[in-house]
């Protein structure tokens, strides 16, 4: 396989993307700063045969999470023959009450699913988080696949490789499922949020209409888009790049300057679709993660294809006298952060720090999970002239329409610091494509 070529483009692809707006945003002790996303160009490769196995383990996983989100805010069975303890639902920060009894159209929940893997060094894939707020990052790889293209055509005629620009193909392809009746618009924050980028690109892609909220009104029982002449006209579906809390002020935080005041009472009665939908929290939480094989089998009647990290609650006696006897050995997550924060690892800590992180997880057993640590295996990136290795992840995309769909590419997020295992862009780390095979 041929990639050598691509090198020699690095700075100029890189440059390129700088150029392009290619950057992520972070709020920072209260000041918001854009930073450039690194690109590496050696591609993350992954066989037809391996990627197969992969996209029937992703698909098998939307499917259950989408029921379990369904069952909870609907009959609750999972949690009646005890599956799943309602502490872990009900105390959850991604559970919300205003979603009892909520169907959104066609019944889909998790509309675009950002899952997150580790490949170990067994070969073994392990899925590390499911994302079903928001996921971002579909756009980054999306562009640099392109500027690849136009830097080396030979490198994608000589290899037989996947053509990953039909994403945009797909999130149409959801959206238009779920449509109401309208036109469909991507809802973004505006110009800081941290994935700004991304909102106008998938806009650009996919033509949805790029929109921020001040420019949507609800009126009538339906939602409208209101250009710069003051002509409205009728909004079926809204791919919504704003937080829950923030969607609708009359209905969630009242405080919120960015939502649209009554969008979700013209939800909950079908009129339009939101995606992905109010509520998908309870489904990825840190601490309902453990339960993910449960749902699978609950569900679907499968054991699951894909397998966790090796888990454990220290809400549950057994598990937090494991999580104590081993301590030094595992990685610790606190549920409710994001982005790589939240995340120590008890072999890092002083005697000090650990006695102090075992007393505050004995008072709150349910804030915290406790995983083995995962060898990632390490994929070559190129740095300052010369090929290192370095620890990755992988975030596959899984857009459930009338069925699930598997993106075949994603985002490939690697560690800039050798010693490091954290990844996530907000921590230092760079991104690559993923090169998914087609023989």
């Amino acid at each position: 396989m041929r990639t050598e070529e691509l090198y020699r483009y690095s700075d100029a692809v890189n440059e390129l993307l700088a150029r392009y707006g290619v950057k992520f945003g972070i709020y920072k002790n209260g000041t918001f700063k854009e930073q450039l996303f690194p690109f590496d160009m050696i591609p993350r490769v992954i066989g037809k045969d391996e990627f197969a196995y992969l996209e029937k383990g992703l698909k098998q996983r939307v499917m259950a999470l989408n029921e379990f989100i369904k069952d909870i805010y609907g009959d609750k069975k999972i949690i009646r023959d005890g599956v799943v303890p309602e502490e872990f639902v009900y105390m959850g920060s991604g559970y919300l009450t205003q979603c009892e009894g909520v169907m959104p159209p066609k019944g889909v929940y998790a509309h675009i699913a950002g899952i997150d893997l580790v490949q170990g060094k067994d070969g073994e894939w392990y899925i590390l988080e499911d994302n079903l707020r928001i996921p971002s990052g579909a756009s980054y790889p999306m562009i640099a696949r392109d500027l690849c293209r136009k830097s080396s055509p030979a490198t994608f005629e000589e290899n037989a490789i996947e053509d990953n620009r039909n994403y945009a193909k797909l999130l149409r392809q959801t959206m238009d499922y779920v449509n109401t009746g309208g036109h469909t618009v991507i809802l973004s924050p505006g110009r800081y949020n941290a994935a700004y980028f991304e909102h106008s690109y998938l806009a650009e892609q996919t033509g949805a209409h790029l929109v921020t909220g001040n420019e949507l009104v609800v009126e009538n029982d339906n939602l409208y888009f209101v250009d710069y002449s003051g002509k409205k006209e009728r909004v079926g579906a809204v791919y919504r790049r704003i937080s829950d809390e923030y969607l609708d002020p009359m209905n969630f935080n009242p405080e919120s300057v960015i939502g649209i005041p009554h969008i979700y009472d013209i939800y909950r009665k079908g009129n339009v679709a939101l995606l992905n939908a109010p509520g998908n929290g309870v489904a990825d939480d840190k601490g309902i993660y453990y339960f993910v094989p449960k749902m699978i089998q609950y569900y679907l009647g499968e054991e699951a294809i894909l397998h966790n990290a090796p888990t454990y609650l220290p809400y549950y006696e057994k598990d937090m006298q494991y999580v104590l006897e081993h301590f030094d050995n595992l990685v610790l997550k606190d549920v409710a952060e994001a982005g790589g924060y939240g995340v120590v690892f008890g072999s890092g800590m002083t005697k000090e720090e650990k006695e102090n992180f075992i007393a505050m997880l004995k008072a709150e057993p349910r804030r915290f999970i406790a995983q083995e640590v995962i060898d990632f295996l390490d994929i070559n990136i190129y740095d300052n002239g010369q090929v290192v290795p370095r620890k990755a992840d992988l975030r596959a995309f899984v857009l459930m329409g009338e069925e699930p769909m598997v993106w075949k590419s994603g985002l490939t997020r690697f560690s800039r610091n050798p010693d490091s295992f954290i990844v996530n862009s907000s921590q230092g780390g760079g991104f690559k494509d993923t090169w998914v095979m087609s023989e």
